[in-house]
């Protein structure tokens, strides 16, 4: 229900605002602004996006949990959609996906909603034992027709 009014709010305010700025500064001004935005937006969220991957890249290395630093770059993920998108709301909500003070505030919110049951690997219901694996041979080598061969045609120059 709600991504239906999603779909269908998010146009209609487009569609108003674009009436709106382009009543007031014109036709020409209000695409420029909508361009500007976009092009301004992608260099931020390149930059952005590029600090959350090296947090990531971070909290892998120290063998850290990585959910904030995705969280984060998911987030700025679809801010850059948003900035892409044509509109002076989409982009008001793009840029404010930005900070990463609302960021915090959205993750901690999403978090109230989230339970997570479990981080980590779980071992197989039957872990088989190191007798499991084993298996006890013997063997005898009865002619070595290597030497009598020479070298093998894969091993010479």
């Amino acid at each position: 229900m709600w991504l239906f009014l999603a779909f269908l709010l998010v146009p209609l305010i487009e569609i108003a605002l674009f009436i709106q700025v382009g009543g007031l500064i014109g036709l020409w001004p209000t695409l420029a602004i909508v361009v500007v935005t976009a092009i301004a937006g992608t260099m931020l969220v390149r930059s952005q996006g590029a600090q959350a991957l090296d947090q990531l890249r971070r909290s892998f290395d120290t063998l850290n949990d990585p959910t904030i630093p995705l969280a984060h770059g998911a987030m700025i993920l679809f801010s850059g959609a948003l900035l892409l998108t044509p509109g002076f709301f989409t982009d008001a909500m793009g840029f404010a996906l930005l900070v990463p003070a609302v960021r915090s505030v959205l993750l901690r919110q999403i978090r109230k909603r989230v339970t997570v049951q479990s981080f980590g690997h779980r071992p197989p219901h039957h872990a088989p034992t190191h007798a499991d694996n084993v298996i006890d041979t013997t063997y005898t080598v009865e002619g070595d027709d290597a030497q009598a061969r020479g070298p093998s045609g894969w091993t010479q120059r």
